[in-house]
C-alpha cells in the first residue's frame, strides 16, 4: 500500500491524505499523515483491506500537488556514515576524520523538506551541490528502549529522501566539528517521497536497489545490503534515551557514488535547470526534482 500527503491545485489551502489505487488517489480520513500513524497499525490493515472499496473515483495523479510525505514529523534523523563505499569516497575528499563505531546522526529540519516535483532553488552562493539518494523508515508506533529484535514491530514503512548538500560549506563544518549541518538544511534540501510504502510490500529492505539519475542520466546505483548499520541496531540505539513517535523518520545514510566522490565531480554537481530523479526499483518508486535558480 502506499500512502500520501498532497494537496489539489485547485484548493491548495486543504491537506489531504490519501492511498494510492491503480493512478488514483483516495483522500482518507485524517488530519496529516502523522495523524493517521498514530491511529496505530490496525488502522493501516483496515485501509489496506478496504483500499478497492473505497468510495468515490478519487484524484488523478495530475490534479495533485505533493507534500513531502511526512511534512511535520516531531523528528527526523539522518545516521551518517552508514554504507561502506560512501566512506571511502568522504575519506579522500577529507570529509570524515574517522570511521564510526557506533551509528551517528544528525538532524534534518522540516523547514528543509520538499515534495515529489516541486522545484527545489540553488542559492547563488552554493556551487557544489550533490545528490545523495536515501532509504528512509518511518516509524508507525511509539518505541522507547526498543531492543534490536523487536524494531521492524515499530516501522510503518519506507520512503526516499534526496538528502541534498552543499558539500563546500559541508567541508567547512566537517572541519570546525560542526554537529548540525547547515550544508544539508537549506530550504529544499529535503525533497521526500512521494509514497510511504507500507512494510507488507517490502519484502527485504536490504537487497533494495537504490538509484540517481540526473537529467536521465543515471549516475549511481547501489544495493541497501551495503549499508553498515541496519534499522534494528539503529532503532535500539537512539531509543535508547530518545523516545520515537509515530511519523517520526530515520534515514539510513548515502551510498556511494555521489558527485563529490568522482574524480570529475565538478562537471557532475547540480546545476540550475537539472532534474534529479531518486528511485527505489523494488518496490518502485521515483522521486524526482528540478533545481531552478533563485
Amino acid at each position: 500500500m502506499k500512502l500520501a500527503s498532497y494537496v489539489l491545485r485547485n484548493d491548495p489551502a486543504m491537506r489531504r491524505v490519501g492511498v494510492l489505487r491503480g493512478e488514483r488517489l483516495f483522500d482518507l480520513d485524517a488530519a496529516s499523515m502523522k495523524a493517521l500513524l498514530a491511529q496505530g497499525p490496525e488502522r493501516l490493515a483496515a485501509i489496506g483491506a478496504s483500499v478497492d472499496r473505497l468510495p468515490g473515483t478519487g484524484h488523478a495523479l495530475s490534479d495533485v500537488r505533493f507534500l513531502p510525505v511526512v511534512p511535520d514529523a516531531n523528528k527526523f534523523l539522518c545516521v551518517g556514515k552508514n554504507y561502506r563505499s560512501h566512506l571511502e569516497e568522504l575519506r579522500r575528499n577529507d570529509l570524515i576524520k574517522e570511521l564510526p563505531t557506533e551509528p551517528t546522526g544528525f538532524i534534518k529540519l522540516n523547514d528543509c523538506l520538499a515534495g515529489h516535483e516541486e522545484p527545489v532553488v540553488r542559492p547563488a552562493s552554493v556551487t557544489h551541490l550533490d545528490y545523495e539518494p536515501e532509504l528512509v523508515f518511518v516509524i508507525g508506533k511509539p518505541a522507547y528502549q526498543v531492543k534490536a529484535q523487536h524494531a521492524f514491530d515499530h516501522v510503518a514503512g519506507i520512503t526516499i529522501l534526496n538528502d541534498l548538500t552543499c558539500r563546500d560549506t559541508q567541508k567547512r563544518e566537517v572541519a570546525s566539528g560542526s554537529r548540525f549541518w547547515t550544508a544539508k538544511n537549506a530550504p529544499g534540501f529535503g525533497p521526500l517521497g512521494p509514497y510511504l510504502i507500507t512494510m507488507d510490500e517490502v519484502p527485504d529492505p536490504y537487497d533494495i536497489w537504490v538509484t540517481c539519475s540526473v537529467n536521465g542520466e543515471q549516475r549511481m546505483r547501489v544495493n541497501t545490503r551495503d549499508q553498515i548499520w541496519r534499522l534494528p541496531q539503529i532503532v535500539e540505539h537512539f531509543s535508547r534515551l530518545v523516545p520515537l513517535m509515530p511519523g517520526d523518520m530515520f534515514s539510513t545514510g548515502a551510498p556511494g557514488g555521489v558527485a563529490v566522490g568522482q574524480a570529475n565531480a565538478e562537471a557532475l554537481f547540480l546545476k540550475p535547470g537539472d532534474v534529479v530523479e531518486c528511485a527505489f526499483e523494488q518496490p518502485a518508486m521515483a522521486l524526482r526534482n528540478r533545481i531552478v535558480a533563485p
